[in-house]
């Protein structure tokens, strides 16, 4: 091989190292999370009547006297889990024991269902299921396909598509979004609607946005809340609440 050969082989090789070097800072970039804020950070600590136990794979969260149901919850992307630690304290000191489901990359795509293990690690209890935003969708697909294991299927800012489609599910079904939510797909959202069954609850929080649904700071491309973090997580935790009560009195009946 001719050192002219040699040359531009090394110049090929150069080449190549700095484009992976390149990919690899653009992909770690792009797929940098939101993590959680101070708010959050607080919420992890046990106290206050809440017990949080944080595993390698989920997060849980429960009160002195947990109620049935249970909910499974998945992260929005590129979203830690730990922003939303006071959702979900503050679902479990309504007595509803709160599992976060930690996801691969925080991407629930490639973790959709993580929910069985939480299923078959509490095996008699009942548990709805949900998420934010793409968290809600991947929980809609694992919902589509294990309706018999669950007891209803919850949205923030998301949305069923048609791989999770549950109109036919027997699942009763809520969605919570917020009036200054920049970041939800609209159309999206109201094409989806048709997946939901006719009986679906639909509710907007005025002058929450989509972000304060969980606890990590401003999202881009997001609209400015009207009302403060605090008051977007005790509404939606109430929304919540409120309609797992309805489907717990319905089941006595």
């Amino acid at each position: 091989m001719t050192e002219k050969r040699r040359s531009r082989g090394r110049k090929w090789l150069l080449a190549l190292v700095i484009f992976i070097l390149a990919a690899g800072i653009a992909a770690a970039f792009y797929l940098r999370p939101y993590g959680p804020d101070r708010t959050a950070v607080e919420a992890m600590r046990s106290g206050g009547g809440v017990t949080v136990t944080d595993s390698k794979d989920v997060t849980v969260y429960e009160g002195a006297e947990p109620k049935e149901p249970g909910v499974i919850f998945y992260p929005g992307g590129l979203v830690k889990p730990e922003s939303y630690a006071p959702l979900a304290r503050e679902l479990a000191r309504r007595g509803h024991r709160t599992v976060v489901v930690k996801m691969p990359l925080n991407l629930a795509v490639w973790g959709g269902g993580r929910a069985s293990a939480v299923l078959e690690a509490r095996p008699g209890e009942s548990f709805v299921i949900g998420g934010h935003s793409l968290g809600g969708v991947m929980a809609a697909r694992y919902a589509a396909e294990h309706p018999e294991g669950l007891r209803g299927v919850f949205f923030l800012a998301s949305y069923a598509d048609d791989k999770g489609s549950l109109r036919d599910k027997g699942l009763p079904v809520l969605s919570v979004t917020g009036s200054e939510d920049g970041v939800l797909n609209r159309d999206s959202f109201e094409k989806s609607k048709k997946n939901l069954p006719e009986d679906a609850k639909l509710l907007t929080l005025p002058g929450g946005n989509h972000g304060q649904f969980g606890s990590y700071g401003p999202q881009k491309g997001d609209h400015a809340a009207s009302i403060s973090p605090e008051e977007q997580t005790r509404r939606t935790a109430e929304a919540i609440t409120d309609w797992m009560n309805g489907i717990r009195e319905k089941g006595k009946n």
